[in-house]
């Protein structure tokens, strides 16, 4: 008996049997390990998949659904294919290398996590709503510690997201009282898949050791002088909650540098998009044009200068993100030809030899 249901398969998306596939479940380096349902398994890639991959994006991720060939008796698989995703948060991966990285794959929901204390950073929030609007799933931001703040400082921080993640459900919750978790369980359906997703420290692990009720993930304590955490989960892996559904874990990130999000810009600053339709002159630049909406709103404090400068700052970084992918891309195409020439030239050099 098949039990792949229990991890979300839906047959109206799969192009596969699902006696052939499995999901994701566990990615640390290039080690995967897949559940059926029945049993969990090793896998690693085939040799086929390996030569046709030609990006970051083609490999597995947690959360993916892939076509495997079990070796049941040994509890290992070969992983032939991913298969399509219906949603995928991919960030610009650190460092200085143009990469994209996926952080988790076919989730329904992204709860976009920051504590109640002085760690607060509503421009750190604004980037993982851009990211996760651009990723196909739904952003809910929580907002954990609350046990540790007043009312009054509750609902200041609650007022201060809404400013910048309009639209976008905020729940405030307490791993000690319990309080919030029942909006949570909301997105926590049987078969649906959350990420958590935020920086270290901000209780992420402790959310999922909560939500299933034991201890399974290590938790270390964060420094008072800025509220700051130390990594504590370190690779990326999915639990099955006891009510059936999933939710996949994530190491902090210390910054979200965005990959894309041209197409999701307007559903996170859909107030500044709206005032920009109301602006004089379609082409405006929102500087110093008569009849400029978006500056009457700066000017009455409508729309704050923070907020703003971020949106600005964002669609310049997205922009030049944009034009490195174009040249890494124009690169890739040049070397590629390059070695299909090479390789010509020593084909033929060989028979002329011969």
């Amino acid at each position: 008996m098949n039990y792949i249901e229990e991890f979300g398969w839906d047959d109206s998306i799969q192009t596969i049997d699902k006696e052939n596939a499995a999901r994701v479940i566990t990615v640390q380096k290039n080690n995967y390990r897949i559940a059926d349902g029945n049993k969990e398994y090793l896998a690693h890639l085939s040799g086929r998949f390996l030569n046709q991959a030609m990006s970051s994006l083609d490999f597995p991720a947690v959360g993916d659904w892939v076509e495997v060939q079990k070796l049941v008796d040994e509890d290992k698989a070969v992983i032939k294919q991913v298969l399509p995703r219906k949603s995928q948060f991919v960030r610009q991966a650190a460092g200085m290398k143009t990469e994209a990285q996926i952080v988790a794959a076919n989730m329904d929901t992204v709860f976009i996590v920051n504590s109640l204390n002085h760690d607060l950073n509503v421009r750190r929030i604004e980037r993982y709503v851009l990211a996760t609007y651009e990723s196909g799933a739904v952003p809910v931001v929580v907002l954990t510690k609350k046990d540790e703040c007043s009312s009054e400082e509750v609902a200041a921080a609650v007022s201060q997201v809404e400013e910048v993640a309009i639209g976008v459900t905020i729940v405030p919750v307490s791993n000690v009282t319990g309080d919030g978790f029942e909006a949570l369980m909301a997105y926590l359906q049987p078969g649906k898949t959350a990420a958590l997703l935020g920086s270290s420290g901000v209780g992420k692990s402790t959310l999922v050791n909560t939500l299933l009720d034991k201890e399974v993930q290590e938790i270390k304590g964060i420094r008072e002088d800025d509220s700051r955490g130390r990594h504590t989960t370190t690779h990326r892996e999915m639990f099955v909650l006891p009510n059936g559904a999933l939710l996949i874990d994530t190491p902090g990130m210390r910054e979200l540098q965005l990959w894309e999000g041209e197409t999701a810009i307007g559903a996170a600053f859909e107030d500044i998009e709206a005032l920009a339709e109301e602006c004089h002159f379609k082409d405006c630049r929102h500087s110093a044009e008569p009849g400029c909406r978006v500056n009457e709103a700066l000017e009455d404090g409508e729309l704050s200068e923070g907020r703003f400068r971020s949106y600005l700052k964002l669609q310049r970084e997205l922009a030049y993100e944009k034009r490195r992918q174009d040249q890494k891309a124009q690169l890739e195409e040049k070397n590629k030809w390059k070695k299909v020439s090479k390789g010509l030239k020593s084909k033929y050099k060989h028979r002329n030899v011969r």
